[in-house]
């Protein structure tokens, strides 16, 4: 007799490709991690978020293997991140980085391959990273987005199972972004675990599987970017109002009023309640549009960083 699907056992969640656990590192008197936890799964992007100062940097330092906790565990593939079999799994984009300036982009990504056991082929990571026609150009001829791009060649040449990229998408053009973005989703398709930060709040809600914000070295919210706006109850209503910023406020339900450009933007828990309270009041009411929240909104509605 076979067992009912209530029977079957609930199929296991795949082993963590790295992970911080309880982890707590201390600045001197002050914690930059405060029993913070972190798992990295296969074939997902992280977004790790949060205001200057948070917390971000450390965490990734203590992942890469360059600091230890003063109290907790840090792994990757299960093993101490400063182990050979560790380090030759991991590339990483960080965002205070360099390269020889003498060295040209093909023999940064040559010898960059040295170092692992079963790296990309240098043809493909300079097609994949758009640098083939810039394969003879030294480092320190590039403009700022070419670096940013040769940094993302040398953070994947290894084929690495795990992924950091520190604001890998700053000084980037809107397609060369976008082209970073394809790569990044290709990453996680193949199985890897990437770990991002970064400040472009629509770089994360675009990549992200999964969104942990970070404040004062603790998680104040972790989720899918559906569930983090979905977070906070508020919707947005922008509008061309002459009613006041003070006058906005008091009406029922509203949580922040903005300015932008030559509108409003309300956030409020009963739009329709507000915009019937609105009308009476002012006639010239228009270019109204109601909205759910955005990552931003919630980032800031959920850290100290309004």
């Amino acid at each position: 007799m076979s067992a009912t699907a209530a029977e079957l056992p609930a199929p296991a969640e795949p082993a963590p490709l790295a992970r911080l656990r309880e982890v707590t590192k201390h600045y001197g008197q002050r914690a930059a991690l405060d029993r913070f936890s972190l798992t990295l799964r296969r074939g997902e992007v992280t977004a790790l978020l949060g205001p200057n100062g948070a917390g971000k940097t450390t965490a990734v330092r203590l992942l890469l293997g360059l600091m230890r906790p003063d109290v907790g565990a840090v792994e990757v593939l299960g093993r101490d991140p400063r182990s050979s079999q560790a380090r030759t799994a991991i590339g990483a984009m960080l965002q205070r980085a360099n390269a020889p300036d003498s060295l040209s982009v093909r023999e940064q990504i040559e010898l960059f391959r040295s170092y692992y056991p079963r790296p990309l082929a240098t043809a493909e990571l300079l097609k994949r990273t758009g640098l083939a026609a810039l394969e003879h150009r030294r480092f320190g001829a590039l403009s700022g987005g070419q670096k940013q791009r040769m940094l993302f060649a040398l953070a994947i040449c290894g084929d690495p199972e795990v992924v950091f990229l520190d604001e890998p998408t700053v000084g980037l053009d809107i397609q060369t972004r976008r082209q970073v973005w394809s790569e990044v989703r290709a990453l996680a398709a193949a199985g890897k675990a990437v770990l991002l930060t970064t400040h472009y709040l629509e770089e994360a809600d675009a990549l992200a599987h999964r969104i942990v914000l970070i404040e004062r070295g603790r998680v104040v919210r972790a989720g899918t970017p559906h569930e983090i706006k979905h977070s906070i109850a508020a919707r947005r209503i922008r509008c061309r109002t002459r009613l006041p910023a003070a006058a906005l406020r008091a009406l029922p339900t509203v949580t922040r009023v903005e300015a932008d450009r030559d509108g409003m933007v309300i956030f409020a828990h009963e739009p329709q309640q507000v915009l019937r309270e609105m009308l009476p009041l002012d006639e010239t009411l228009s270019d109204l549009e109601v909205s759910a929240a955005s990552l931003e909104d919630a980032f800031l509605a959920l850290t100290h960083s309004s």
